[in-house]
């Protein structure tokens, strides 16, 4: 059990925003409600699963939805709606509970993400859980069914959702996490694209080897290699590619960025010239809010499960999608996927034929 102070919590974050490949919401953001509840007084206490009881009770809190462009017609379609005072992913945990009749007692990122987990780290600590060390992605995702949890069949209902506006739902029966996906999704579309979300309530005794243990812990080692390498001016993304056991993919220049939500994703292809070694090579890569399959010189090159990582090098912070500027220098890099996701059932569910891309996943290798 640790008791996580501000530097801990920039770096976990920072961690979880290499880790979330593009995708898991912004780290500012996540930092912003980290920094609210300190200044209220706030604990974010960090335990492992051993420091639970086996009928305690943990929650997943999240934000599902996209980055997307306010047009003129999706603000007058808000405009006039009145807008709830307090956290909509505390009163969606608060929800759970009084649907349950039961207390929660620590709570769980849906995925690493700048963003997303830190709306679990803010949802435990404005509502005196305890925050449990793992997570059920090891990286962050873009659809509820790419999660740990269903390779190992946790059920995900039942579900409560909380919108900006405090509008709340609790969704007791779905079919499968497929149509979980879609009905949250489709909340989520109608509630400006992003909804608050809380899911997966079970015990720790069941939990325990239902998700990547640790993985926070994984998450805090990359931030904390990272913040040393700015410091010391170190090469940011040899420091990190090395506390990740990754490889470096590609270096270049952003040469344009196509972008758009769609279906409540956001969805882009990006590509990349080549500078240094890679002079006269080109790279793109397609997201669905995260980075999913990269090919160098129009051959594919590596895809999901394993993490496709972007890094700014000028600035030395990592990209999150959409945000490519043109001209923008970065480096590629790919980090390993998490074991449980290069099973036949992990590569069925998040593989690239998952996303229908008709080539098949490559063991990580260190020399791309």
């Amino acid at each position: 059990m640790k008791k996580l102070e501000r530097q801990d919590l920039v770096d976990i974050l920072y961690g979880c925003t290499i880790l979330g490949t593009g995708g898991g919401g912004s780290f500012e953001k996540g930092l912003e409600k980290v920094d609210e509840a300190l200044k209220l007084g706030k604990e974010f206490i960090l335990v492992d699963f051993d420091e639970l009881d086996d009928e305690d009770l943990i929650a997943t809190p999240y934000s599902c939805g996209a980055i997307s462009p306010e047009t003129e017609e999706e603000r007058k379609k808000y405009e006039g709606l009145p807008l709830y005072p307090g956290a909509p992913h505390v009163l969606a945990l608060k929800e759970m509970e009084k649907h349950l009749g039961k207390e929660v007692k620590a709570v769980i990122s849906t995925e690493l993400g700048g963003g997303n987990t830190a709306v679990a780290f803010y949802s435990g600590a404005m509502s005196g859980k305890y925050i449990v060390d793992g997570d059920p992605a090891g990286r962050s995702v873009p659809e509820l069914q790419h999660s740990i949890y269903f390779l190992n069949d946790i059920p995900i209902e039942p579900i409560s959702v909380v919108n900006e506006f405090g509008e709340s739902a609790i969704i007791t029966r779905v079919v499968d996490d497929y149509r979980a996906e879609s009905l949250v999704r489709s909340l989520a579309i109608v509630s400006k694209n992003s909804i608050a979300v809380v899911d997966h309530v079970e015990t720790s005794k069941r939990l325990k080897n239902s998700v990547i243990r640790g993985a926070i812990s994984h998450a805090w080692e990359i931030g904390k290699a990272f913040r040393i390498a700015k410091e010391q001016e170190y090469d940011v993304v040899d420091a990190v590619i090395k506390a990740g056991k990754g490889g470096l993919l590609f270096k270049g220049k952003v040469k344009s960025n196509e972008w758009g939500t769609v279906e409540g994703f956001t969805i882009g292809d990006v590509a990349i010239e080549g500078i240094e070694d890679y002079k006269g090579d080109e790279y793109k890569i397609w997201y669905k809010n995260e980075n999913i399959i990269a090919w160098k010189n129009a051959e594919y090159h590596v895809t999901v499960p394993d993490l496709i990582c972007i890094m700014d090098i000028e600035k030395n912070e990592p990209v999150i999608n959409p945000y490519f500027e043109e001209g923008m220098k970065v480096a590629v890099f790919a980090l390993p996927a998490p074991k449980e996701w290069t099973t036949e059932r992990g590569l069925d569910t998040f593989g690239p034929r998952s996303f229908n891309f008709n080539v098949d996943w490559k063991t990580f290798s260190r020399e791309y």
